[in-house]
């Protein structure tokens, strides 16, 4: 075999079904999905439990006469087959010699692991949860295509609110890929800016049915969402573990748009009776502040004020006398200083020696004679006299 000397598409797909052949029959698990059930037999497809990874499934009625009736898609099984790989169309399938449904018991027992594993990362931390809006102005809703979960949100939701609005994200909810569908509805949801709150709904089902929400892919995009996220699965017992992700567990899509939606009349209702409170407040606040300015201006204080000047009036008098007296006191005392001061100075006045016959001369500009010398014959002088002044001349 060469690029000069190629085999042909038939002798490769010989080649490998010998090889095939050669296999024998194996033991294989998985999910069943495609379930489509014929009148000489099923044909599905087997998923791997953890990886993307599909195989054709036949089983046929002769072989597993039950099958039909005992085992449907979502279930997990386990297989003995024998590979077949057809030639013809180069497909490769499992023929189903036997086939079991997986033990209850095992896949409980892998998802307490996976809880355990994401609750020791935090994932169900109540500390991380998010409080949901007061009053959602769009909801984000993952659900399935006409379900009756997606009617019971949006009637609801709308009976206690009418004017909400809705972004839906039509997603499998049970199968094969229901889990990347509704991851892929979350994601898209948290990415728009308008949703406030987002539902994830389906109205119940058995636990098989419910696995997909227990899916390890899609409980890590609920944790990473940033939008608040309400988990409305609607099953009591065996819940999914995004009941416990999720920043809000509703028993039911019904529960979920009242506890997500606030009811107008109650709010209303609300409304009217903080008002009624307020008003009867404000009216017992004003009657009790009048019926105190009341009881105030009652009092004799208030009511006569005039009793206050009559009161002091004599007081009053008796004072403004005092006050007169002692003031006369004090100007007859000052007149007496006065006086006395008058009486000294002019005992010290040179005008009282000018009184007894005594005379200042003076020259012209006012200097004072002290000596005949200091005047010459016909020099103008000044007298100053007891009662008045004379002009006089040197001779």
């Amino acid at each position: 075999m060469s690029a000069e000397e190629p085999w042909p598409v038939a002798r490769l797909a010989g080649e490998l079904k010998g090889y095939i052949d050669r296999l024998g029959e194996v033991w294989v698990e998985g999910e069943i999905t495609q379930w489509n059930a014929r009148q000489s037999g099923v044909f599905a497809k087997l998923k791997d439990l953890e990886q993307d990874a599909t195989l054709g499934l036949t089983v046929w009625l002769r072989t597993i006469p039950d099958a039909a009736t005992e085992f449907k898609a979502g279930d997990r099984v386990v297989v003995r087959a024998k590979v077949d790989f057809w030639a013809n169309r180069g497909e490769l399938t499992l023929n189903a010699r036997e086939l079991r449904h997986v033990g209850l018991g095992d896949l409980l027992e892998r998802l307490e692991r996976l809880r355990r594993q994401l609750a020791a990362e935090g994932l169900f931390d109540p500390s991380r949860k998010v409080p949901l809006p007061f009053l959602p102005q769009c909801i984000g809703l993952v659900t399935g295509e006409n379900s009756d979960a997606e009617k019971d949100v949006v009637r609801n939701a709308r009976l206690r609110w009418p004017d909400v609005r809705f972004r839906t994200r039509h997603a499998l909810v049970q199968g094969e890929r229901a889990a990347a569908e509704v991851a892929a509805g979350i994601r898209e949801l948290d990415a728009d800016p308008e949703v406030d709150v987002i539902i994830v709904a389906r109205g119940g089902g058995d636990f098989m049915n419910l696995l997909p929400f227990s899916d390890e892919a899609l409980l890590r995009t609920a944790a990473a969402c940033v939008t608040p996220l309400v988990s409305a699965i609607g099953h009591e017992n065996d819940r999914p573990l995004l009941d416990e992700v999720a920043d809000l567990r509703a028993s039911t899509p019904t529960d979920a748009a009242k506890r997500v939606v606030p009811d107008v009349v109650e709010e209303l209702s609300r409304i009217r009776q903080a008002r009624a409170r307020s008003l009867n407040r404000l009216a017992t606040l004003v009657g009790t502040e009048i019926e105190r300015i009341s009881a105030l201006r009652s009092r004799p204080a208030l009511l006569e004020a005039s009793w206050i000047v009559s009161s002091r009036e004599e007081e009053v008098a008796r004072w403004a006398e005092r006050g007169a007296q002692l003031l006369e006191r004090r100007v007859e005392a000052a007149h007496a200083v006065v006086a006395q001061l008058s009486g000294q100075l002019r005992a010290l006045s040179p005008l009282r020696t000018l009184e007894r016959g005594y005379a200042i001369a003076y020259r012209e500009g006012g200097a004072i004679l002290r000596s005949a010398a200091e005047a010459a014959a016909g020099d103008p002088i000044g007298v100053m006299l007891g009662d008045g002044e004379i002009a006089a001349r040197v001779e």
